[in-house]
């Protein structure tokens, strides 16, 4: 009996650490556009953007974008088309149907059955341990060949050091209040075109600074769920997913509160104009406080990230041949 008990308790504590780790994901979700990642980016759309210090692992492909993506004769340069396009295995069912899925294959090789597998909790937990091991080991392994391949004269491609950081001086922006941490202008030309009027773009100073000033600025509304003047600073897809996530809020009864967004660190990974746009994507280290509150008491929810840093790679997108100040936020991607 005693013995029972143990097991019995043994199976429950698996059971909590299973559902921590379901629940992981769903937690780390809270901020402005839900940890995802959606948007356009022009004919670049499908290709994944060139790494840079900020973010030097690759960016996830789109989830939700107006774009089509290429025919099954057509290439996605960079993406693994198993892996794009699709949403499954992120948030509280993706957690969960992973566990099961593995307890359940476990279970099969052991000869205990597919469903046999469920009732050990432990091998859940030891089969999710041994897919972030294998996952660590491959990213490690990209990374290392990505570096190793990574052409000569860093200074002249995306991401690599420009502007006075790396010549001695101050961080770019440093003398004026608030400054964050972006690095000045450099040319951004990045992966090849993709379609014949691709040219590459010359970024300003005066264009970084308006990248910074989105990141507050964008963040702010959606934390007072300003659709309007989201609209004013992002394109009409962009504004249409923010409405969505505005209203999915509304219908559970809270409400994304973000604050104190500062920029740490920003680098270029690439820049160019095509037709009538032109485009930047920028990686963006940012540190903010996100809490979830209960709409009716205003108190923070359960798992409310609170404060934490983000490193994401935003793209913009302007007018070809207008200033700073007509740049709009285009897309969103999460850094691997």
């Amino acid at each position: 009996m005693t013995r029972f008990f143990a097991l019995k308790r043994g199976s429950l504590i698996s059971l909590a650490l299973a559902a921590l780790l379901a629940l992981a994901p769903a937690i780390a979700e809270a901020r402005m556009g839900g940890g995802g990642s959606f948007g356009s980016r022009g004919s670049r759309s499908w290709s994944a953007p060139p790494s840079t210090r900020t973010a030097p692992g690759m960016a996830s492909p789109f989830e939700r974008s107006i774009t089509p993506r290429p025919g099954p004769g057509m290439s996605q340069p960079g993406y693994n088309p198993a892996f794009g396009g699709s949403s499954f295995g992120r948030g509280l069912l993706g957690g969960l149907a992973g566990g099961l899925l593995g307890a359940g294959l476990f279970g099969l090789l052991t000869g205990n059955g597919f469903f046999g597998g469920i009732g050990g909790f432990m091998s859940i937990i030891g089969f999710l341990m041994q897919i972030a091991l294998v996952v660590f080991l491959a990213r490690m392994a990209f990374m290392w060949w990505a570096n190793r391949n990574a052409p000569a004269g860093a200074g002249s491609r995306p991401g690599a050091p420009f502007g006075s950081m790396f010549t001695g001086g101050a961080p770019f922006g440093a003398g004026r209040p608030g400054a964050g941490g972006f690095r000045a202008a450099g040319f951004g030309s990045g992966a090849a075109p993709q379609g014949a009027r691709a040219t590459p773009l010359k970024v300003q100073a005066e264009d970084f600074n308006a990248f910074e000033r989105l990141l507050g600025e964008t963040q702010a509304a959606y934390s007072r769920e300003d659709l309007g003047a989201l609209r004013m600073m992002s394109t009409p897809e962009m504004a249409s997913y923010f409405d969505d996530e505005l209203d999915e809020n509304r219908r559970k009864g809270v409400v994304n509160r973000v604050s104190d967004v500062k920029l740490l660190q920003g680098d270029l990974s690439e820049a160019w104009r095509e037709g009538s746009d032109e485009y930047a994507t920028v990686a963006m280290r940012f540190s903010l406080n996100d809490v979830m509150e209960d709409r009716a008491t205003g108190k923070p929810t359960p798992g409310s990230p609170g404060k934490s840093e983000a490193v994401e790679v935003w793209t913009f997108r302007r007018p070809a041949g207008a200033g700073p100040q007509e740049w709009k936020l285009s897309a969103i991607q999460q850094a691997a």
